[in-house]
Parts: C-alpha cells; sequence; structure tokens
C-alpha cells in the first residue's frame, strides 16, 4: 500500500509543460524578505509639503516588511531575489495548518523538519538537519530569546497565533544575524511596532479555531488604529488542548509490566496565552517605535518517565523591543535602520521526585539585542552598480539553571559584539553578485565541576572567540523567468555557554548534560546551488548543498545511565537519566529540496493544478558513521484548486524509513500523511456594519491516522505526533 501511495506521489510530481492560458499568467505581488539588510523598492512619490512632523499623504512603508500574495491564496511564493533560499508563510497557509508552534507549522516545508518533543508546546524548527544553537529564531528581526534551544522540551516564547508571516532562510544566515543563524534564521513578522498609519483610521481583526485531536481551542483578538502621525497596535491570544488522540500505542520499549495509556499521548495538554502593546511615530522620512508583550505557557511533558512523575513546565516571558528607520536626503546614504530587544524569562520544571511534587529545576534568562544598519545608495562603478550596506551588532545573555538536584549549570553570562558588511555588485539587468564579510567577539563567563579531583568543586573559566564569516554569491536571470544562483559561505560558530558549562541533571529531557568547556569555535565550509521560477503558470525552486564541518559540535548520547551526580553514571546501573556528553567531531551535510506548482488549466472560475516537493539531507562523520536525530527523505505531492474566493486542496506527503542513525538510536518507520482542506475568503467593501473580510475553513490531516515518529526527536521512541484531526477555523476583519 506505501509503494502505491509513494508511486502516485510520483505522477502527481511531475510537472506539466503546458501552453498557458492567459489567465494563469498574472504575476504575484512581490516579496520582499530579511535575509539581506540591502533593500531595494520601488521610487516613492516625494514626500507632502510641509514640516518634517506632519504625516505623509502616503502611509511610510516599511524597511523590510514581507509583502504576500494572499490575493492568491494557494499560490506558492518563490523568493527569486535573494543570495539564500528563502520560504515565506503568508497569514493564510498559518490559518489552514494544524500546527500550533512555529516548527509544526513549517515542518511539511522542504528542508524543514520539527523537534516535536512536546507537540503543539515545545516543537522548535530544524533546519537541513540543523538545530538548537545554529537556528535562531527571531521576531519583526529581534532574537525571541528565551532558552529553546539549550534543550528540546522548552517551547519557543513566540506563538504564530499573532504572526502576519514567517520567514525561512534556509542556509547560513551569520552574516547579518550571527553565530546562532549558521543554520538558518526562522523570522515571524507582525505589527507589534506599526510601521505606517492604518489607511481607515482603525482596524480590528478576531482569528479563531478548534481542533479534534486535542480538544484544542485558540483565538487572537488584533487592534491597529491611527492618527496624525501615531500608530498603535494592540493584540491578545490564547490557546488551550488536552492530552491529543494517537493511532496506537506510544512506547516501544515500555516498563514491564506496561503501562496502561488509552488512545492519549498522556502528559501533552497545554495552555499558553499572550499580549502585546505598541505604538510608533510615523513621519515622511521613517518611523520609530517601541512595544511590550507578555508570553505565558504551561505544559505537559510526554515520555514514560515524564509521565510517572507528572513533569510539566510552566514559564514566562516579558519583552520590550524597538525597531525604526531613518531615510535621510542627500545623495550618500539610502537609510539607517535599529533593532532593539530586552527580554526577562524564566521557567519552572514541576515534578514528582522521591514522593515531592513541586519545582524540581528552574531556568532564568536575561537578554539585551542591539543592531544598527546603515545602507548607502548605489553607486556607479562604470562595470557595476555598488550597494554597500553596513551594521554592528551587540548582545548580553545572562542564564541561570539552579535546582534541587545541583542544577545544570551554575550562573554564567555570554557577550558578543560584531561588525558586518554586505556589498551587492549589478553588472546588469540580470546579473548580480554579493560580497559580504563578519567579524564576532564572543566571551563567556561561568564555573565548571573539578572532574579530575572533586566534581562537587567548581573552577572559574573564560573563554573568548572570535568567528569570522564571508560569503561570495551570485544570481544570473535566465530565459523563460529562470534565475540561477550560486553562494558560498565560510562561517564559523562560538560554542555557546550550555555546550562549555552543563555538568548535571536535566529534569525534563531525562538527561544528565556534561558540557566540554574546552570547545573550539566551529567551522563550516557550505555551496549551495539553486534555479528559481516564480513567473507563470509554472513555479518552482531546487536547491543542492554540500557544508564540511570542521569541529561539529553535538550532544552525543553515551549508552550510560546517570543518577544525581557524577558518580552514578555508568554502564547497565539502571538508572534514569541518559548521559549526554557534549563532543566535537568532523562532519558532512549534503542534500537537495525541490517544491513546484503548476497550474494546468483554468475550470468554473479559477484554476486547478499540481503541485509537489521532495528534501533529502544525509550527515555522517568523516568515520562514516551518522550524526545523530537527522531526518527523513520526504516525498509528496497534491491537487488543488483555487479562484478568487474558494482554495482546495488534497495531498499526501511520505517520509521514508530512517535507517542512517547513530549509536544508541533506533531507526524509525516511514509514514504516510494525507491533508485536506478546503477555506472561503470574502473581502466586503462598503458593508454598514464595517466587516471588512471573513474567512473560514476546515482542515483534515493525517487522514490516514498513521504512526508518526520524528526520527529527529530525542523522545521518538516515547512519542507518537498527532493522530487523526480535524481543524475548523475562522477570521474576520473590520
Amino acid at each position: 500500500m506505501a509503494a502505491r501511495r509513494v508511486a502516485a506521489i510520483a505522477l502527481i510530481s511531475l510537472p506539466v509543460f503546458e501552453t498557458p492560458v492567459a489567465a494563469q499568467s498574472v504575476e504575484l505581488p512581490a516579496i520582499t524578505v530579511t535575509a539581506s539588510p540591502i533593500v531595494r523598492r520601488a521610487v516613492r512619490p516625494a514626500p507632502t509639503p510641509g514640516p518634517r512632523d506632519t504625516a505623509p499623504d502616503t502611509p511610510f512603508e516599511a524597511a523590510a516588511p514581507v509583502v504576500t500574495p494572499d490575493l492568491y491564496q494557494g499560490t506558492l511564493p518563490i523568493v527569486t531575489d535573494q543570495f539564500a533560499t528563502v520560504t515565506v508563510m503568508p497569514r493564510g497557509e498559518i490559518d489552514r495548518a494544524t500546527g500550533q508552534t512555529l516548527g509544526e507549522i513549517l515542518q511539511e516545508k522542504p528542508g524543514i523538519t520539527s523537534s516535536g518533543f512536546a507537540p503543539g508546546a515545545a516543537s522548535r524548527p530544524i533546519i537541513r538537519g540543523l538545530d538548537n544553537y545554529r537556528v535562531r529564531i527571531q521576531e519583526n528581526g529581534i532574537g525571541s530569546s528565551g532558552v529553546s534551544e539549550l534543550g528540546e522540551d522548552h517551547a519557543v516564547p513566540l506563538d504564530p497565533l499573532a504572526a502576519q508571516t514567517v520567514e525561512v532562510i534556509r542556509g547560513p544566515a551569520t552574516l547579518r544575524y550571527g553565530s546562532q543563524a549558521i543554520g538558518g534564521v526562522v523570522n515571524a513578522e507582525n505589527n507589534r511596532i506599526p510601521t505606517s498609519i492604518p489607511g481607515r483610521g482603525l482596524a480590528v481583526e478576531g482569528r479563531g479555531a478548534i481542533t479534534t485531536v486535542d480538544r484544542g481551542r485558540e483565538g487572537a483578538v488584533l487592534l491597529d488604529a491611527g492618527g496624525g502621525n501615531f500608530a498603535i497596535h494592540a493584540d491578545m491570544w490564547g490557546r488551550s488542548s488536552g492530552d491529543y488522540k494517537i493511532p496506537s500505542y506510544p512506547y516501544l520499549f515500555p516498563e514491564l509490566p506496561a503501562p496502561f495509556v488509552g488512545p492519549w499521548q498522556p502528559n501533552s495538554a497545554h495552555n499558553s496565552n499572550g499580549n502585546s502593546i505598541g505604538g510608533s511615530f510615523v513621519f515622511n522620512q521613517g518611523f520609530f517605535g517601541f512595544a511590550y508583550t507578555s508570553f505565558e505557557s504551561k505544559y505537559q511533558v510526554p515520555g514514560q518517565e515524564a509521565t510517572e512523575t507528572r513533569t510539566n513546565i510552566d514559564m514566562k516571558q516579558t519583552k520590550l523591543t524597538s525597531k525604526g528607520e531613518f531615510r535621510p536626503d542627500g545623495n550618500v546614504v539610502e537609510a539607517i535602520r535599529y533593532w532593539f530587544g530586552a527580554t526577562d524569562y524564566n521557567h519552572a520544571e514541576i515534578a514528582d521526585e522521591g514522593g515531592f511534587y513541586g519545582q524540581q529545576q528552574f531556568f532564568l534568562s536575561n537578554q539585551k539585542e542591539g543592531r544598527v544598519e546603515v545602507q548607502f545608495r548605489p553607486f556607479d562603478l562604470r562595470f557595476a552598480a555598488l550597494t554597500v550596506a553596513l551594521g554592528v551588532q551587540s548582545s548580553r545573555e545572562k542564564l541561570d539553571a539552579p535546582g534541587l538536584e545541583g542544577g545544570l549549570f551554575d550562573p554564567n553570562t555570554t557577550h558578543s559584539t560584531a561588525g558586518y558588511m554586505f556589498n551587492e555588485l549589478r553588472f546588469n539587468a540580470t546579473q548580480r553578485l554579493q560580497l559580504a564579510g563578519r567579524i564576532e567577539s564572543n566571551t563567556v563567563k561561568g564555573t565548571v565541576p573539578d572532574l579530575f579531583v572533586d566534581p562537587d568543586a567548581s573552577i572559574w573559566r573564560s573563554r573568548s572567540f572570535t568567528p569570522l564569516n564571508g560569503s561570495v554569491g551570485f544570481l544570473h536571470d535566465l530565459q523563460g523567468d529562470l534565475v540561477a544562483s550560486v553562494t558560498y559561505q565560510h562561517v564559523e560558530r562560538a560554542p555557546r555557554a550550555p555546550e562549555l558549562l552543563s555538568r548535571g541533571v536535566h529534569e525534563a529531557t531525562g538527561t544528565f548534560d556534561i558540557g566540554n568547556p574546552n570547545l573550539n569555535t566551529e567551522l563550516a565550509d557550505s555551496v549551495e546551488v539553486g534555479l528559481r521560477r516564480a513567473k507563470g503558470p509554472l513555479r518552482f525552486e531546487a536547491t543542492a548543498f554540500y557544508t564540511r564541518f570542521n569541529g561539529f559540535i553535538y550532544r552525543n548520547l553515551t549508552g550510560q545511565t546517570c543518577g544525581e551526580d557524577f558518580a552514578s553514571c555508568a554502564s547497565g546501573n539502571g538508572e534514569e537519566l541518559q548521559q549526554a556528553v557534549y563532543d566535537q567531531r568532523n562532519a558532512t551535510f549534503r542534500g537537495a529540496e525541490v517544491q513546484a506548482q503548476y497550474d494546468v488549466a483554468p475550470i468554473l472560475a479559477g484554476v486547478w493544478g499540481v503541485d509537489g516537493r521532495y528534501d533529502i539531507v544525509r550527515a555522517t562523520f568523516t568515520d562514516g558513521t551518522n550524526v545523530p536525530r537527522i531526518p527523513p527523505q520526504r516525498l509528496g505531492g497534491g491537487v488543488y484548486y483555487r479562484d478568487g474566493n474558494w482554495f482546495a486542496r488534497v495531498g499526501l506527503l511520505h517520509a521514508f524509513p530512517q535507517n542512517d542513525v547513530s549509536d544508541f538510536e533506533t531507526d524509525t518507520g516511514g509514514y504516510d500523511l494525507l491533508k485536506a482542506e478546503l477555506s472561503y475568503t470574502s473581502k466586503l467593501k462598503g458593508d454598514p456594519s464595517g466587516l471588512a473580510e471573513v474567512k473560514f475553513g476546515v482542515v483534515g490531516d493525517n487522514l490516514l491516522n498513521d504512526d508518526v515518529r520524528f526520527s529527529q526527536s530525542f523522545k521518538k521512541d516515547e512519542v507518537l505526533q498527532p493522530g487523526r484531526t480535524v481543524k475548523l477555523f475562522a477570521t474576520v476583519k473590520f
């Protein structure tokens, strides 16, 4: 049966080359993304006469908004003007996603998967097999902060409910964003800091949905208002769910006698909510604004041991952010932009240990980050037009993880300062070259245990690193609206504090983490080639990449188990915690990603078509052994219909078995995800109630109720992903 499904997918995925009809040739709106600080835009109309503190007749256009083709819902947005590979997920697609976290809504995109540790609560995006400290997650250009990167059980304090679009930069993005972006960047864009005055003065939007698999409910209210030079934004959101249903028994290796769990994944319920308020001053030549955001989440951690101990996490974050842009008059500087964020984060890991039910461990994080960029006007070099952008970035992070059993690490600090430059040479209308470089200074200070004398004693350590990064990329427009690209990058990543300084129990993950204070800078050389087409009835992108790591840092499960201290760690001792040691080896990552969409022919009032996608990543150490927790090869396709109001699609995604696993890691079987969706959108004009848009729909996911285990998950032997689900959603705009 599985073979028939794969064969059907392969047939669906084949592009059909036919003469396009006139109705299919409509071009999508341009998509502007944040991969590069160099932003090109159409010539703006002259500002209205008067003093600069007078609001313009035409609202100010922000530096890098994500302009999405919602007018053509269901159309695959392809970004062709960036040297990096970029995926854009518009709001309409976010509404139709059945997942609840950033990782879950993106996990079917080529090259992107999810950690799947606690579905619905803690599922972080993984890009091309790289996760944690190699994938930066940010909101409106500022890091989301928190501690999601140091433990798979930790949720990302950023919910898609409040996002307008989500943008993914695949491949190294360290040049602009720093060492943590060596694998890529996930950027959620919203209007929490307004960049223009609302056209009608006041706009209100309500979003809501229910899901059957977990009896889930979600809702959000967003308000934008403004007049004169001032604009404000406010939003409030929340979601709640119980334990989610699963197709079969979740534990591959249960304790005997095997515990009864029923048709649900035990200990998987969650609740979260948040709110934000922000405002901006908008003038003829720019804007600046601030926003305050609060995020809270209480969620259970699935897994056999975590269920027995009733492990759950109670997290809170408050964040102050600011950004702005100024476009001075003159012939030298095009724009000056800044971003700033300050966050206060904590979460408690609560469990029943030794007859005491309560807080077993606590994580605290305080982070500050700022970035300033200057983009200069193009300069004529005769053989090319040169555009230069300069930037500086600085951050400071304080971490602490105390606990009843000694904690994961003692208080530590990380300081980072960097400068970078982007140079883009436009030789003619079809050829562009980009040269970029970045230099960082990173210092990590904290304590480590004296393993050779007294593990209970601590030694003060201070490590400094100077990562150097550089890239060169070339874009060439070909006939047939094709764009070819080739990019080479040398990137370096400084080890983070938990990788250097961890030395104890991590309650929720069920591991005893041991850092390595002698880790060196992680080096990577990456080559990527791509071919894209964004116009006409056939839209596609195909990318192949090869990355060579020198000193790849990873969390190595040794096969030993531990109790509460170092002395308890040994093989076959029956202790509950898996020993995980941060290690460093040379490794190679290579792979490819393809996605395509073809409008076959007009039908009724719209068009029907087919789409397909494929991705693969293979990661090995130099001795031929496998890098742990790598996603499987995937192939998918579907059939769709769309018009001005309706969008419908039926598709199947097949994940192949993952047998290329590391020591002390189990294989995972293949699975098939059948998905069907139907949605309706109506834009209203002149409605007496003020109603501007109505959207509603239904989505069915995992309709075959297949067993799904993520090979990239630490909990794949204990956690099944959600079974068959139906989602009903609706959005209204006034």
